[in-house]
């Protein structure tokens, strides 16, 4: 009874930790004020249904090709290894840096963060190589690849068999979507017109408050990963 406990609560903060990484993940601004624009478009529907079965299929691809990697190189990620520790240590120097570059950046008087300008342009593109930038950035970006890759670590770590680990890897690309799956799913209710003051108003309060989130959401991560990375080294 005790033992089951035990596996039960590990269970649990294994998936409480994957979904603070997913959550994460899916605060990306750019992508989320991307897909408003889409939506507020012309054909909001198919465009922006292929925009998020795109970033679905580029989070489900990274975090698979990082579990074979992982699983080839023989890497051992339980708590106090080396490979998790200097995974943890590095992912909390570049989350650190980057919340701070988020937070200390962006000129006082900026209405709007110097990405949002760029957005209009990107949903005058077709849609293919909308979709083909939008993978490209999702991939290259620094932050969310340590979180990829901490996600990783963590199935790693957990011992799973082949198919309880595809599950966990299916359940947690969709939840790096959800922040992208919900307006999507409100559009699919209501339909664009109703939604459009919606839109609008998600699209302005992005623009004004989503560095400083950002920001914040990466020093939290930094703390708690460099705690992590700490735990470690007194644990080798």
């Amino acid at each position: 009874m005790a033992a089951a406990a035990a596996g039960l609560l590990n269970l649990a903060s294994l998936a409480g930790e994957l979904l603070g990484f997913a959550l994460a993940i899916s605060f990306s601004p750019l992508h989320i004020a991307l897909l408003l624009l889409l939506l507020l478009g012309p054909d909001p529907l198919r465009r922006g249904g292929w925009f998020v079965a795109g970033w679905l299929l580029v989070s489900l691809l990274e975090l698979t090709l990082l579990l074979a990697l992982g699983h080839g190189l023989l890497l051992t990620m339980e708590k106090g290894s080396d490979h998790r520790t200097g995974l943890d240590l590095l992912a909390a120097g570049a989350l650190m840096a980057v919340g701070l570059n988020e937070l200390l950046s962006r000129g006082e008087e900026e209405a709007v963060p110097g990405w949002a300008s760029r957005l209009d342009r990107f949903c005058a593109r077709p849609l293919l190589p909308l979709l083909a930038l939008s993978a490209l950035i999702q991939v290259i970006s620094p932050d969310d690849v340590f979180l990829y890759a901490k996600a990783g670590g963590s199935l790693l770590a957990a011992g799973f068999n082949r198919p309880e680990e595809l599950v966990a890897v299916l359940l947690f690309s969709l939840a790096t979507g959800l922040l992208l799956l919900v307006p999507l799913g409100a559009l699919l209710v209501v339909g664009q017109e109703r939604l459009q003051p919606w839109l609008e108003r998600g699209k302005a309060w992005l623009y004004a408050r989503a560095d400083t989130l950002v920001g914040l959401v990466s020093l939290a991560l930094a703390v708690y990963l460099g705690a992590q990375g700490v735990q470690g080294l007194r644990l080798a």
